[in-house]
């Protein structure tokens, strides 16, 4: 039960613990467990590849609330595009879209790069109090980056 998983996972306990990170301490107490009780095999690897779909959906339904709720009308949707902000808001969130797109496609071609990245998350959501939005995200911008330096070459 000391292997250097759960080395590394109970590291990230402390840390999370240390930073008074919920997020993050849920999360790692989760693996803990479902490695000590052996159903990691089972689960980590539906879980690496469903779970970042799971959390955009959950972020995605919290977004929506305010709209199932009623806070949020086609009264409040034409009146926010009056507003430089909401144009703002807009082009950010197309720019995010098209960032996690390109994200997705760095993971898949060069997986390697998920360890510096991961890394950079559990940095920014331990120290910063960051979302763990970030590897995804960050792989965007990672993909970006390689491709404008491919172009200059």
């Amino acid at each position: 039960m000391f292997s250097s998983s759960y080395l590394f996972l109970y590291l990230l306990l402390v840390i999370a613990f240390v930073a008074k990170n919920n997020s993050l301490l849920i999360a790692v107490a989760s693996l803990i467990i479902l490695k000590a009780v052996g159903l990691d095999a089972k689960t980590f690897s539906h879980i690496q590849s469903k779970g970042i779909n799971w959390g955009v959906t959950v972020i995605t339904i919290a977004v929506l609330v305010p709209i199932a709720t009623g806070d949020i009308g086609f009264k409040d949707l034409s009146a926010a595009f009056k507003s430089p902000f909401a144009w703002i808001a807009l082009i950010s969130g197309i720019l995010v879209a098209l960032l996690a797109k390109g994200g997705i496609v760095l993971l898949a071609e060069d997986p390697q790069i998920t360890t510096a990245l991961v890394l950079g998350t559990i940095f920014a959501v331990s120290i910063f109090n960051g979302v763990a939005v970030g590897p995804l995200i960050g792989a965007g911008i990672a993909y970006i980056a390689i491709k404008a330096m491919e172009w200059i070459r």
